[in-house]
């Protein structure tokens, strides 16, 4: 499938066939590709938690409020970001760049992020934001639906996680087989009154 079509044929949706798995080599291809997404500085702080226990996805789905795709997709993805990542070690996002360049973006990365907590979660979420694009895209491509979610209980699913002190949830995907076709599109605005030239 070539991109325009992904991108035009992408919905969410949110009836998978539970009975479905994906090979771990198209989970692993899926997620391959998301990490080729862009971030800031090159730190790539996302961290994506799959959760393939269906324990721990029955418990998920009920701080989901008891929506179906979060046990019933074939993968479900907590999409995460490390809001530390900027000082961790920060020489090995450009370990394969021209010393040159090494020496220039190295440690401007603590000079861009250095006490600025909400530049920090910002970028988190933006980058996680298009590695979620990516996902869906790419799972589309590959013949399968998504759904997008921010739809649950952030501190349940945080603490059911285990996740890190220093991290944050931005959202979760469900990827999978759908039951039955994604619905229409409910209504897009119009181009002039989402693109501006210029100035509001």
């Amino acid at each position: 499938m070539d991109v325009f079509t992904a991108i035009e044929t992408r919905r969410a949706v949110k009836q998978f066939n539970p009975d479905h798995r994906m090979t771990p080599e198209e989970e692993r291809r899926l997620l391959a590709l998301a990490m080729l997404s862009p971030t800031a500085f090159n730190i790539q702080h996302w961290r994506f938690v799959l959760v393939k226990d269906p324990e721990l996805r029955r418990q998920l789905r009920e701080a989901a409020w008891n929506q179906a795709q979060v046990t019933d997709s074939s993968l479900l993805i907590v999409m995460c970001a490390d809001l530390q990542a900027w000082r961790k070690d920060p020489g090995r996002y450009w370990r394969l760049a021209p010393e040159a360049v090494r020496d220039y973006l190295v440690p401007a990365i603590a000079q861009y992020y250095e006490g600025r907590e909400p530049v920090q979660r910002d970028e988190g979420m933006r980058s996680c934001g298009i590695a979620a694009q990516t996902i869906m895209l790419a799972a589309q491509g590959l013949g399968y639906d998504s759904c997008p979610m921010d739809g649950f209980d952030f501190d349940a699913v945080a603490r059911l996680i285990n996740l890190p002190p220093d991290h944050a949830i931005a959202l979760m995907i469900a990827v999978g087989q759908p039951l039955q076709p994604a619905r229409s599109r409910a209504g897009q605005l119009e181009y002039d009154d989402v693109v501006i030239e210029n100035r509001f």
